[in-house]
């Protein structure tokens, strides 16, 4: 069944049977939270291509090829950009949304550019904040906009605190708050993506081009790879580390993540296995 959002096609079908949705398509919180679950469950975060120089093409047909047809990942231009296509399809109203990454940031450094992509959803006069592309600490269900208590999503608490005119998005890790990143609530247009998406996979400075990110979440755990560190994070709190070598990087891949190793991954997963522990 390809039906046309914003003039570009998506396949349904297709992209269910990569996801794992069986439900119904209506537009309902109900089926807007159980989409993005199975699109993160399903769908792994990676930064494969730009570590590889290859770019990254953010073109319907080119994401849809990526990670539908050829079962691969990608980040939060290419998970965002195809979760809208599918939503707007089903009869979402959805807007673009830019937000600066504060994740891991040290208090002074700099302030980052722009380069996360965000989704807002509005049901029935509500807005929810939809993100399926933000790697080891993506919300994994839609949040409320205007609500700045603690939602509890699978066992986990996240909050939206504003700030200035806009919003920090934020989740608790070991009972302290860590921000995610600082959402600004004007809406874009897609072509406004494309400097972003450059800068985010070529520029030097970009952190997507000097460490290797996976990550997949699933309704009983989280699991990341940070270059060749593994991580698996149980609902509960509780986790396990452990440092991998080439041959574990490609089987982790595989096994955890649904992404195979071909021939050309091979230099760059023996040069992060070889990378100081840090």
């Amino acid at each position: 069944m390809s039906i046309q959002a914003n003039n570009d096609p998506v396949d349904l079908k297709r992209y269910c049977a990569r996801t794992g949705y069986a439900g119904p398509f209506e537009p309902t919180l109900q089926v807007l939270s159980a989409l993005a679950e199975r699109h993160i469950s399903a769908i792994p975060y990676e930064n494969i291509d730009v570590l590889l120089n290859r770019g990254i093409d953010i073109s319907s047909e080119a994401v849809d090829k990526k990670l539908i047809e050829q079962k691969r990942g990608g980040y939060c231009f290419e998970q965002n950009g195809l979760f809208k296509r599918v939503l707007v399809a089903i009869g979402f109203q959805v807007e673009l949304l830019a937000a600066r990454v504060l994740w891991r940031a040290q208090q002074d450094t700099p302030p980052r550019p722009r380069t996360h992509a965000v989704l807002r959803v509005t049901l029935d006069g509500e807005q929810w904040l939809v993100d399926v592309g933000f790697g080891g600490c993506v919300p994994t269900a839609p949040l409320r906009q205007w609500q700045t208590t603690p939602q509890i999503l699978h066992r986990e608490a996240f909050r939206v605190v504003p700030h200035g005119g806009a919003f920090i998005v934020q989740t608790q890790l070991n009972d302290a708050w860590r921000s995610l990143y600082e959402l600004s609530p004007e809406p874009l247009l897609d072509v406004d993506y494309l400097p972003m998406n450059w800068f985010a996979s070529t520029h030097p400075s970009s952190h997507f081009l000097k460490d290797l990110m996976v990550a997949r979440a699933t309704r009983d755990a989280r699991y990341a790879l940070l270059n060749g560190r593994f991580t698996i994070r149980q609902r509960d709190g509780s986790e396990q580390q452990r440092q991998l070598g080439a041959d574990e990087l490609e089987a982790v891949l595989a096994d955890t993540f649904g992404l195979m190793a071909d021939q050309t991954w091979r230099p760059l997963l023996r040069r992060i296995a070889a990378l100081p522990v840090g």
